[in-house]
């Protein structure tokens, strides 16, 4: 899951935006750390299909009473956090009608 992804070294950098750091792979062709991809598109099917599965869990749980407490706890957890935002370019789309299901 993303913890996964997340976890590791992080690579020194002098300069802060990481302009410094290269990466070098197995055949030796050193690439720009700001050009690596730093996630695969099995690692990235896997984070996609968790998130999914996690807000497909949320919804058909959140009527759930001892869900509800369990999400509760983590509340003060969540208040450190951000604000979330409404995703507007999403809202875009599905307000254009360009969200099509696959036939």
């Amino acid at each position: 899951g993303i913890e996964e992804l997340h976890a590791g070294t992080v690579p020194v950098t002098h300069t802060g935006d990481y302009s410094d750091v290269f990466i070098t792979d197995a055949d030796g062709r050193r690439t720009p750390w700001s050009d690596a991809s730093h996630i695969d598109d099995d690692q990235m099917r896997t984070l996609m299909r968790q998130i999914v599965d996690r807000l497909y869990t949320f919804h058909l749980k959140s009527d759930d009473a001892g869900f509800r407490d369990h999400l509760d706890r983590w509340l003060t957890v969540a208040e450190r956090w951000d604000e979330p935002k409404l995703d507007e370019s999403f809202l875009a789309t599905i307000s254009r009608g360009e969200a099509k299901l696959p036939r």
